[in-house]
């Protein structure tokens, strides 16, 4: 699967500002609009799978439900007063199975996808999930979740990267993703460092992958104001 399609800049994948243009379906809320359907396209291809479809036809629904979405400026529609994106993004999906879009329309729906799915993937991380006996919707919720974070993993990663930090980002990441940290003492000899630089490298990079987590949530929401309250609530959906 290649790197999707990149904003222009960071501002333009709010989603304040894909429902503010919505009603002038302008070239930039499109744009904002199809990056965020790439970052979270995987969530709705599980759902679908989880309604009873096949991969194939998980994949072709997932790809057509995103053209119809962004060609036919759906976003116009969206309601300001539910400003989350996923639960928009999914309601809009339950609309768009519900009106007799099935396996007839296959060829037609292939012909128009904005995002690109690589079908042995998608259905490779679906087939790596444990069974579990929670509703669709719930489990939506969660992958969700966990797109964000990876996302802002991912984000934390090309910045070490760029700074020279790959060594610190390989040895904390396991603590970042929700693993065991790594004892400082250890860190520090394994970087050739002191205890007391790894600890204040350790506190800003965790510090980092908070504010690159709150600015992917922010993303998905009307009033950004909303950041941490959805942040304790997506985490708490986790448990």
């Amino acid at each position: 699967m290649d790197a999707g399609p990149q904003p222009r800049n960071f501002a333009t994948t709010r989603w304040s500002l894909v429902i503010a243009a919505g009603q002038q379906s302008s070239p930039e809320s499109r744009e904002a609009l199809t990056a965020l359907c790439w970052q979270y396209w995987y969530p709705l291809y599980a759902y679908v799978r989880r309604r009873g479809k096949s991969p194939d036809d998980a994949r072709d629904l997932t790809q057509a439900f995103f053209a119809r979405l962004i060609e036919k400026n759906d976003v116009s529609a969206a309601d300001r007063r539910h400003g989350r994106f996923r639960s928009w993004l999914l309601t809009s999906l339950k609309n768009f199975l519900a009106n007799d879009w099935d396996h007839s329309n296959a060829q037609k729906r292939g012909g128009g996808a904005v995002v690109s799915i690589d079908a042995q993937d998608a259905e490779g991380r679906y087939q790596k999930e444990p069974a579990d006996e929670r509703t669709p919707e719930r489990l939506y919720e969660q992958r969700f979740t966990l797109a964000l974070l990876d996302h802002a993993l991912r984000a934390l990663e090309a910045e070490c990267q760029r700074e020279g930090k790959e060594l610190l980002f390989s040895k904390l990441v396991g603590g970042l993703a929700g693993g065991p940290d790594m004892p400082h003492a250890q860190l520090a000899r394994e970087l050739g460092s002191t205890e007391g630089a790894v600890k204040v490298a350790v506190h800003r990079l965790r510090r980092r992958y908070r504010e690159l987590l709150c600015a992917e949530i922010a993303h998905t929401l009307e009033d950004p104001e909303q950041t941490e309250a959805e942040l304790r609530e997506l985490l708490a959906g986790l448990e």
